[in-house]
C-alpha cells in the first residue's frame, strides 16, 4: 500500500465530512420491482463489473480515508456469486476498529440463506424492503417474488440476531390503504419501519412515477389520525427523520428528498458496481474509479488522488421535484445501478 499512512479526512466542499459509503455489488436482481427497474431489463457485461477484489481495495480506501459506514447495496447484493467473500474482507475493518458499521440493503429473498454467515461477519443491522404484506399486491410489484420467502427471509435475520428495519417505498394508489396494517405489523414484531418517497430515476416502461407519488406529509397526516405522533432528534447516519408513536412506542422514519430536502447534513457517497461514484444520488455527476484502479493495480497513491477529487466536486443538493404535476430534476439510471 502507498497510501498516505494518516490521511486527511475526506470532507466536500461545503464543509460535510464523507463517512459514509454505499456500494452496489451488482446491478442484477432476483425481483423486477416496477418502481426500480422495467420488467426486461439489459444488465451490464460482467466484465464491465468490479471484480470482487477490486471492489474490496476501492472500499479500503475509502475507509483508510475515513469512512466509517459501509452499506453493501444493488440490484440485490446477495445474488452476486461469491459475495460472502467480499463480506468477510469487509469484516476486517471491523475488527481492527477502523470501520464501525457494516451493513445491507436487501429485497430479503436470499436471507435465508445468508443471515447466520453475515452475523458472524459482524453485520449487526439490515434494511429489507417491503412494500405490502398482501401476496398478490407484493407479486404484481416485485413481478417475480414472493411474500413468503421475503418473510421467511426477515425471520432468519432475526434469528441471527440482526435487528431488521423494514423499508417501504410510499406508493399512491397501492399501498396507501396498508399504512395501518403495515404498522401494526411491524410494532407486533419489533421491527424498525422507514416510509420512503418515490424517487424519479431510471425508465420504467409504462410506470408513472407521479401518479406513483405519495408525499410523506400526507402519510404523516394519515398516521396522526389513530396515533401520536412524536419527533425526536434521532440520526442513524443516512437521510431519514425519525418520529415515536406513543401508542406503540415504535421509532417510524421518513426519507424524503422531494418534499423535504436533507442534503445539508448528506455525508455520504455512492460506488456503483462498475466503479463509478456518484457524489449525489440526485445529480449525474461522476468520477470513473475503476479506470484509475485498473491503471494502477499496484499503487493506491492515484486512487486516492481521485476520490479526493471527486469529493471536492460533490455538489451542495439534489434537484429532485414534483411541483406543478411535472417531474423536474430525473437522473436517467436506474437504482439497481447507483445502489438503493
Amino acid at each position: 500500500m502507498t497510501q498516505e499512512t494518516a490521511p486527511v479526512p475526506l470532507v466536500d466542499p461545503f464543509a460535510r465530512p464523507i463517512t459514509y459509503l454505499r456500494v452496489s455489488v451488482t446491478d442484477r436482481c432476483d425481483f423486477r420491482c416496477t418502481y426500480c427497474m422495467s420488467e426486461h431489463m439489459q444488465f451490464l457485461p460482467k466484465k464491465e463489473l468490479l471484480t470482487l477484489e477490486e471492489l474490496d481495495r476501492l472500499c479500503s480506501a475509502f475507509i483508510h480515508l475515513g469512512v466509517r459506514k459501509l452499506r453493501v447495496t444493488g440490484g440485490e447484493p446477495l445474488v452476486r456469486r461469491g459475495i460472502m467473500t467480499f463480506f468477510e474482507a469487509m469484516s476486517r475493518h471491523l475488527d481492527d476498529g477502523r470501520l464501525d458499521e457494516l451493513t445491507l440493503t436487501t429485497n430479503g429473498s436470499q436471507m435465508r440463506r445468508f443471515a447466520g454467515t453475515l452475523a458472524d461477519l459482524g453485520v449487526r443491522r439490515v434494511n429489507i424492503s417491503l412494500d405490502t404484506l398482501d401476496d398478490e399486491k407484493f407479486a404484481r410489484i416485485t413481478r417475480w417474488g414472493r411474500l413468503s420467502q421475503v418473510l421467511d427471509g426477515i425471520d432468519a435475520a432475526r434469528e441471527a440476531g440482526m435487528r431488521v428495519k423494514i423499508n417501504t417505498v410510499a406508493l399512491k394508489g397501492f399501498n396507501d390503504d396498508e399504512l395501518f396494517r403495515l404498522v401494526e405489523w411491524a410494532a407486533g414484531a419489533d421491527h424498525d419501519l422507514t416510509f420512503i418517497e418515490v424517487m424519479p430515476m431510471g425508465d420504467i416502461g409504462n410506470e408513472d412515477r407521479l401518479d406513483q407519488y405519495w408525499p410523506l406529509k400526507d402519510l404523516r397526516a394519515q398516521l396522526e389520525t389513530r396515533y401520536t405522533v412524536i419527533d425526536t432528534p434521532e440520526r442513524s447516519g443516512g437521510p431519514a427523520r425519525y418520529v415515536r408513536l406513543e401508542e406503540t412506542g415504535q421509532k417510524i422514519g421518513f426519507i424524503t428528498p422531494l418534499t423535504h430536502n436533507f442534503c445539508e447534513s448528506c455525508n455520504r457517497v455512492r460506488l456503483t458496481c462498475t466503479g463509478e461514484l456518484f457524489m449525489c444520488l440526485g445529480q449525474e455527476d461522476r468520477a470513473d474509479l475503476r479506470a484509475v484502479l485498473r491503471a494502477n493495480p499496484d499503487d493506491d497513491a492515484p486512487l486516492v488522488a481521485a476520490i479526493r477529487e471527486a469529493i471536492r466536486h460533490k455538489p451542495k443538493g439534489h434537484d429532485f421535484d414534483y411541483s406543478r404535476q411535472t417531474v423536474r430534476g430525473r437522473v436517467s439510471r436506474h437504482m439497481s445501478h447507483t445502489g438503493g
